[in-house]
């Protein structure tokens, strides 16, 4: 994939057809915009393009209100070039930018920079000042300048429109399976692994310390998750929370064991993704009542891994 940071580094040698957005998460709603967008650049031999704004919109123009993203940068740069787009501009997001009008935009950079033949928006969504780039003006301004303009439907499940924003609750009360279907994957966090006390080890389950990157993290408990090592999904289970067992911790701490594996992480970057919830973080009147409910939690964690459809559709080890 060619990555462009701003307009103005962009090379641009043939047609477009491209969508623009934040698209935190790439949950199954963006999917299928990226999915239109490719079918069509394949159609008439244009490039799928992304223009996406870093840091979001909100978090310059309304910090207070800004969300916690379901995604680092990097994460949605790889997200969209697995999802077949081959050129992603990368729009450094500020105020100045902000007050650049939307149909300027369209006959500027859209048109004119970028060469575009088609494009395509999320349902509702608005860009340009005072967010008047709607779907209407695109069609009036793709008429003008002969270009095709559309807008992609969007996605519900379960009655529910899909979006970042009802993910991102489901994920902060802990249903990471519906989180799951909206994503299209299980939710996944990246991180550092750092030495911690070192409890799980003499407990008999040893754990790595996950000094995360991502901004939305699970609601704290004991978690069935896959842990990406050496290229392989690994079973694993995995602990957010507090420890409240030895100490009452301000920030919540994410911790994984993997299965039947014994090798050292510590400094490497792994990936952990949330597959099913087994219960809420607790308190215990010892560290022996500890250690029994750790086996326990692995033994569900084992029978869920034993279920030929979960070892098919996530391909662990």
């Amino acid at each position: 994939m060619r990555l462009f940071h701003g307009f103005d580094n962009a090379e641009i040698a043939r047609p477009t057809v491209l969508t623009l957005g934040v698209f935190d998460g790439l949950h199954i709603g963006h999917q299928l915009i990226m999915r239109t967008v490719v079918e069509r650049a394949h159609a008439i031999g244009a490039v799928p393009t992304v223009i996406t704004f870093d840091p979001h919109p909100r978090a310059v123009l309304y910090p207070e209100a800004a969300p916690p993203l379901l995604q680092t940068l990097d994460q949605r740069l790889e997200g969209l070039r697995l999802l077949g787009i081959e050129q992603t501009i990368v729009v450094r997001f500020t105020r100045e930018f902000a007050q650049l009008s939307a149909e300027d935009f369209l006959r500027d950079v859209v048109h004119e920079r970028l060469q575009a033949k088609e494009v395509y928006l999320g349902q509702g969504f608005a860009f340009g000042r005072n967010r008047a780039g709607n779907i209407e003006l695109l069609r009036r301004v793709g008429r003008e300048l002969g270009f095709v303009a559309d807008e992609v439907p969007e996605v519900r499940l379960r009655g529910q429109r899909v979006s970042s924003s009802r993910i991102r609750q489901l994920l902060f009360d802990g249903k990471v399976n519906l989180a799951r279907r909206m994503l299209g994957r299980p939710y996944g966090i990246e991180g550092r692994i750092a030495r911690g006390a070192q409890r799980g080890r003499t407990l008999g389950w040893p754990t790595a310390n996950l000094q995360v990157e991502n901004r939305v993290i699970p609601k704290g408990g004991v978690y069935v998750t896959a842990t990406l090592i050496d290229g392989a999904w690994r079973r694993s289970v995995t602990n957010i929370g507090t420890r409240p067992t030895f100490e009452q911790q301000a920030a919540p701490t994410v911790e994984t064991h993997v299965l039947a594996w014994t090798g050292d992480l510590y400094g490497a970057v792994v990936r952990v993704r949330f597959l099913h919830r087994l219960r809420d973080e607790r308190r215990f009147n010892s560290v022996q009542e500890l250690a029994r409910q750790i086996a326990a939690d692995v033994a569900r964690a084992e029978r869920y891994f034993a279920r030929a459809c979960v070892r098919r559709a996530l391909a662990v080890v």
